[in-house]
């Protein structure tokens, strides 16, 4: 397991003498808050939520027997044992890794998301879908990537998948973008987009929500959207996320915390 974390999180070490003139208070989750039904084209599906964070965060769901597109439920990171979700801000930096299973006779669609503040229950996903096996990245503040196109790897439904995202903010601003790194490992083999520099911004807005990132207010966490008839009277979408892992990068003056952080990948 340490070979799959390392490919999100090896890059945490690295961000140190780009920022060490900065002093981080990403905020750390103690659990996620549950958001179901952010779509509910089908409000008499049976919808079963688990919340066993980080070992398991769960959305089953079964009889969407109704008319419409699609239902969708998300999660968000809560420092607060559930109740709110975490606003992250645009200078954090901050890595996301865990284990991603869609399985079900229905067809569906999830991932990580990373919503920024003007969308922040439909945001940028880190998308696998059932339907044609795509794996990309794409909406919003997100720098777009396929690792369909890229390296011709598609998803098979049941299967677990690692999927890991790093933001390195760096100085949001030219020409030390922030960026983000995607990496998946699937069938015992890892892929990475490497960093890709984050788009700009509306300038008016910028003194509010910052520029070249994830934009203050910004919501992280992850989301299932389950398309509505593909699985019969009696279908069955399941989205299961393993092993959730959230790091994030201490202030400089924590040393011995780098430490610690580099053992893990030895």
């Amino acid at each position: 397991m340490k070979r799959i974390r390392y490919t999100a999180f090896a890059g945490l070490a690295l961000a140190l003498p780009m920022v060490a003139s900065l002093a981080f208070a990403t905020p750390v989750p103690n659990s996620v808050q549950m958001n179901p039904r952010i779509f509910n084209d089908c409000p008499t599906s049976i919808l079963t939520p688990t919340n066993a964070y980080p070992a398991l965060i769960e959305y089953a769901e079964t009889k969407q027997t109704c008319a419409g597109f699609a239902n969708r439920h998300n999660w968000r990171f809560s420092s607060d044992g559930g109740a709110t979700p975490i606003s992250f801000m645009n200078g954090d930096i901050f890595g996301v890794d865990l284990d991603l299973t869609l399985s079900g006779t229905g067809e569906s669609e999830g991932g990580i998301e990373i919503a920024p503040w003007y969308s922040q229950d439909v945001g940028g996903q880190f998308n696998v879908r059932t339907t044609d096996g795509e794996i990309a990245v794409f909406g919003h503040v997100l720098p777009f990537y396929s690792f369909t196109a890229n390296h011709g790897v598609t998803y098979v439904k049941g299967n677990p998948i690692h999927l890991s995202v790093l933001y390195r903010p760096r100085d949001n601003a030219p020409p030390n973008y922030g960026t983000m790194t995607y990496s998946i490992v699937y069938n015992g083999t890892p892929y990475t987009s490497g960093p890709l520099n984050m788009d700009g911004c509306n300038f008016g807005e910028q003194p509010i929500y910052g520029c070249y990132g994830i934009l203050n207010f910004a919501r992280v966490g992850g989301f299932v959207q389950n398309f509505l008839g593909t699985g019969g009277a009696a279908g069955t979408y399941d989205a299961k996320w393993q092993n959730v892992i959230f790091e994030t990068a201490p202030t400089p003056a924590k040393s011995a915390t780098w430490g610690r952080i580099k053992t893990l990948y030895r």
